[in-house]
C-alpha cells in the first residue's frame, strides 16, 4: 500500500515537474520572439546578445545537465536571429560544427583516448599501476600530492593530461578517501595552466602560430615571443599554487568541496547521484599477468603517447593513433588480449567518451551562435575606448576570462580577439608580452572554471563525477586565481605607466 502511495506522489511530482518545464519553456520562446520582432533589423544586438549565454548559465545551474543546456541557449540564439524558420539553421549550423576541423581533431583524439584506457582497464594493467601506487604511498596527504606532481610532469597537452592522470590514480585517492570532485580539480588545475606556461605542449604551439598569423611576431619568431610572455601568464601560476596548497592541506575546502569531502571521508568518494559508467566491459584479461609485467605494460603505452605525440610536432591525434596501434601489437603478441576484443575495447572506450563529446560539440555551437549575434566584437568594442595603460591588461584578462567562461572556447575566441586587441596595447603603449600573458591567462582560466569546457568535461568524466558537480566544487578556488589575477594585472599596470 505505502509502495502504490509513494509511486503515485512520485507520479504526480513528475507531471508537476514536467508542466511546470513546458510552461517556463514557452514562456522563454516567446520572449525571445518578443526580442527578435521588437528590434530593428539594422541595428546590432548589442547587450542582448549575452542572453543566449545567460540562459544556457541558469538552466545549468538548475538542471545540472550542461548539454541540454547548450541546446536550449542555441535554439534560443536560432528564436533572436529569426523565430519562424528554426529547423533549417539548426541543421546547417550543427552540420558546420561537426564537419569543423578541430571538433573533428577532438573527437578522434578524445575517443582513441577513451579507447586506450579501455585497453588498460580490460587488459588488468591499470590495476597493476594502482596497486603499485598503493605500495609507496602511504597517506592521503601524499595520494594528493601524488596526483598533483603526475599533471605537472603530463604536460604535453590538457586532454591527455585530464583523461591519463585522473584514470590512472581515481582508485589510489578512493583508497584515502578523496572525493572524485577533489580529485577532477587536483586534475583541471594542472592540466591548462601546466599546458600555458610549458613551451612544450600543444597550447603553445597554437597559440605562438596566432601570433604569428595575426602579425604579432615576426615568422618565426612566435615561440620566442610566447616564451618571453610565460612569466606574466599569472592565472596560470596562480592556479598551479593554489592546488599544491589545497593538495598539501594549507588550503582547506570550500562550500559544495566541504561537503564532497566530508562524504567521502565517510567512505563514500564516488557521489550518490553519479551514474558511473565503467571502462571495463565484461571481457577481462586471457592470462594474469605478473606485478612487473603488468607496470611494464601500463608504463610503455604512457610513455609511448607522450613520447610519439612530441615527435609527430606536439600532435596528440598521432600520438594516440601510433600508442593505440602498437599497444594492440604488445598485448596481442603476450596473450593477453585477443585482437577482436581490443578492437571492441576501443569501440567501448569511444562510447563512453560520447556524452563529453556531445557537450563540446554543443559549445561550438553556442559560439558559432554567439559570433551570429556579435557577442564577442560587442563585449571587446564596448570597452576599448575606456583603456588606459594601467588598467588595460587587468580588463583584458577579466573580459576575455568572462568570454571565454561563457563560450567555452578557449582557444577559437582568440582568433575573432588578437586583431582587436593588439592594435589597442600598441596604441596605449602596453607591453606585448604582458598582453599575451593576461590572453593566456584568461584562456586557461576558461578552460578550467567554465562548466562545458572540454578539458573540465574530460576532467569530470575521468575522475568519476558530473560536470556540474565538479564544476560547483571547483569553481571557489577558480575564482580566487582569478582574483588574484586581476590584482597582478592592475600592479603591473601600474608599474608600466
Amino acid at each position: 500500500m505505502n509502495m502504490k502511495l509513494n509511486d503515485a506522489v512520485e507520479e504526480q511530482y513528475h507531471n508537476k515537474r514536467v508542466f511546470l518545464t513546458v510552461v517556463v519553456g514557452i514562456a522563454i520562446y516567446l520572449a525571445f520572439v518578443w526580442l527578435s520582432s521588437s528590434r530593428d533589423p539594422s541595428e546590432s544586438w548589442g547587450i542582448l546578445s549575452l542572453l543566449p549565454t545567460m540562459l544556457v548559465l541558469i538552466i545549468a545551474i538548475v538542471s545540472r545537465r550542461p548539454f541540454e543546456s547548450m541546446i536550449a541557449g542555441c535554439v534560443a540564439g536560432l528564436v533572436m536571429l529569426n523565430p519562424f524558420d528554426l529547423v533549417s539553421p539548426f541543421a546547417d549550423n550543427i552540420s558546420a560544427v561537426l564537419g569543423n576541423e578541430t571538433i573533428i581533431w577532438i573527437v578522434l583524439v578524445c575517443g582513441l583516448m577513451g579507447g586506450l584506457i579501455q585497453l588498460l582497464e580490460v587488459s588488468g594493467c591499470l590495476d597493476g599501476f594502482s596497486e603499485w601506487l598503493k605500495r609507496i604511498i602511504k597517506s592521503r596527504r601524499q595520494s594528493l600530492l601524488a596526483t598533483f606532481a603526475l599533471g605537472v610532469v603530463v604536460f604535453i597537452d590538457d586532454y591527455l593530461n585530464c583523461l591519463a592522470v585522473s584514470t590512472s590514480v581515481k582508485k589510489l585517492t578512493d583508497t584515502y578517501g578523496v572525493s572524485r570532485e577533489k580529485l577532477a580539480y587536483i586534475v583541471d588545475s594542472t592540466a591548462a595552466p601546466m599546458c600555458v606556461i610549458v613551451p612544450i605542449s600543444t597550447w603553445a604551439v597554437y597559440f605562438s602560430g596566432l601570433l604569428e598569423e595575426n602579425g604579432v611576431a615576426a615568422d618565426g619568431a612566435g615561440m620566442s615571443l610566447y616564451i618571453s610572455s610565460i612569466p606574466f601568464m599569472a592565472y596560470a601560476w596562480f592556479a598551479l599554487l593554489i592546488v599544491f596548497l589545497v593538495a598539501y592541506g594549507i588550503i582547506g575546502d570550500w562550500g559544495p568541496m566541504k561537503r564532497a569531502e566530508k562524504r567521502a571521508k565517510e567512505g563514500n568518494p564516488v557521489p550518490e547521484d553519479f551514474i558511473d559508467e565503467q571502462l571495463v566491459s565484461n571481457v577481462k584479461a586471457k592470462r594474469t599477468l605478473s606485478f612487473k609485467a603488468n607496470i611494464f605494460n601500463f608504463a610503455f603505452p604512457m610513455i609511448l603517447l607522450i613520447v610519439s605525440t612530441i615527435y609527430f610536432e606536439v600532435d596528440l591525434l598521432r600520438g594516440a593513433l601510433l600508442t593505440c596501434f602498437v599497444t594492440v601489437l604488445v598485448y596481442w603478441a603476450q596473450g593477453i588480449l585477443s585482437f577482436e576484443t581490443q578492437v571492441e575495447s576501443i569501440f567501448t572506450g569511444f562510447k563512453v567518451m560520447l556524452y563529453p563529446l556531445s557537450t563540446v560539440i554543443g559549445g561550438f555551437f553556442l559560439k558559432a551562435i554567439n559570433d551570429e549575434l556579435g557577442m564577442t566584437m560587442y563585449v571587446i568594442d564596448a570597452i576599448s575606448p575606456h583603456m588606459t595603460i594601467i588598467i588595460f591588461p587587468a580588463v583584458i584578462f577579466a573580459v576575455m576570462a568572462f568570454l571565454t567562461f561563457a563560450t567555452s572556447s578557449s582557444w577559437g575566441l582568440y582568433v575573432l580577439a588578437m586583431p582587436i586587441v593588439f592594435p589597442v596595447a600598441a596604441a596605449l603603449g602596453v607591453s606585448t608580452p604582458l598582453v599575451i600573458g593576461a590572453l593566456l591567462s584568461a584562456s586557461s582560466f576558461g578552460s578550467h572554471a567554465c562548466f562545458f569546457s572540454d578539458s573540465s568535461l574530460l576532467a569530470a568524466q575521468g575522475a568519476g563525477c558530473s560536470p556540474m558537480q565538479h564544476a560547483f566544487t571547483q569553481f571557489p578556488y577558480a575564482m580566487l586565481g582569478a582574483v588574484l589575477s586581476v590584482a597582478t594585472f592592475l600592479g603591473l599596470g601600474f608599474m608600466m605607466a
